[in-house]
């Protein structure tokens, strides 16, 4: 829907006309489905949330993680990225273009045995993503500390996303959630 508005520019009216972009759609239906978790249901707790707009290279980065109510050992966080080619394309509609953004899924865990969990939390990932999304597991530890790794791990969704994934929103989220609460036993 556009919401027209006008700007006296030198004694003549210019419309400006309002859209929001895909990875504001999606942003709102992302955000909207977790809160509700969070306040309506109480299956989890919104630990972080960020609403990027950088200016260096004009792009959108939205950022919410959660953890499971009563979990303790992993937070999972959903991103959505827009790029300057993303949105310039679909603001000014780039003939042949396909307006969408990336989604990518992160889940951050301490392990102990990296040689036996790391396997472990790839067969449970495969289990709920399937082969065609390839996680990243980065391991880091703090000198001195404990023997713990702090692993970060990403699932990138090798295509852009739109509109016409929004009814998949819900199906995405309900596997998030049953992942990280199955990713809290490794």
């Amino acid at each position: 829907m556009r919401i027209e508005a006008y700007i006296d520019t030198w004694n003549r009216k210019v419309p400006l006309l309002f859209h929001p972009t895909v990875f504001e759609n999606l942003k709102i239906s992302l955000e909207n489905q977790i809160y509700d978790y969070d306040n309506l249901d109480g299956i989890l707790e919104v630990t972080g949330r960020t609403d990027v707009l950088d200016l260096a290279v004009f792009s959108r980065e939205f950022t919410l993680s959660f953890r499971l109510n009563g979990a303790d050992k992993v937070t999972a966080e959903i991103v959505l990225l827009a790029s300057v080619k993303d949105l310039g394309d679909e603001i000014l509609e780039v003939e042949g273009s396909q307006p969408g953004c990336k989604l990518l899924l992160r889940f951050y865990k301490k392990i102990s045995d990296a040689a036996v969990q790391c396997p472990a939390i790839e067969a449970v990932l495969g289990k709920y993503w399937g082969s065609e999304i390839q996680p990243k597991q980065i391991l880091s530890f703090h000198y001195g500390g404990e023997a713990m790794y702090d692993n970060c791990i990403t699932l990138p969704f090798g295509r852009q996303i739109n509109e016409a994934q929004m009814e998949d929103l819900p199906e995405l989220l309900e596997n998030l959630l049953q992942c990280a609460g199955e990713l809290e036993n490794v």
